[in-house]
C-alpha cells in the first residue's frame, strides 16, 4: 500500500486479530499518516467473541449490548428459541438481543480471549 505521492520504502502500520486457535480474524492495514483507532479495534474484538458465543453477526456500528443479527440460514423457529426476544423484520432479518448485557468499558486486557496483535 503505497500513496502515489510517497516513495518505495514509506511504511504502513497494520493490526491483526488472532483468534486463541491461531486463525487470523481481522487485519487492518493504515498509511503512515494516519493513526489507529483503538476504539474500533476493541469494538471488533467484541463483535467477534459475540459471533463467536452464538448463531449471529453484528450490524456497523454495533456496540456490546446492542442487537445482533440472526443470519438468513438459521430458521425464525430456531432463532426465537435460542434468543428471548427476536423481532422479525424481514424473513432473512431478525435482530434479538446480544447474549450478555452491556458490560463496562473494556480495558486493553479485557479482551484476553483474542489475542491482539499490532505490526
Amino acid at each position: 500500500m503505497i500513496h502515489p505521492g510517497e516513495g518505495d520504502t514509506s511504511s504502513v502500520r497494520s493490526v491483526f486479530v488472532i483468534d486463541p486457535g491461531k486463525k487470523i480474524r481481522l487485519t487492518m492495514t493504515y498509511p503512515k499518516s494516519t493513526g489507529r483507532n483503538f476504539d474500533e479495534i476493541l469494538r471488533v474484538i467484541d463483535a467477534l467473541q459475540e459471533a463467536d458465543r452464538g448463531e449471529c453477526a453484528t450490524g456497523v456500528d454495533w456496540q456490546p449490548g446492542d442487537k445482533v443479527i440472526v443470519p438468513p440460514e438459521v430458521p425464525t423457529a430456531e432463532a426465537k428459541e435460542k434468543f428471548d426476544d427476536v423481532e422479525e423484520h424481514y424473513s432473512y432479518l431478525r435482530a434479538p438481543p446480544a447474549s450478555r448485557p452491556t458490560p463496562p468499558a473494556p480495558a486493553l486486557s479485557a479482551a484476553a480471549d483474542t489475542a491482539l496483535t499490532c505490526a
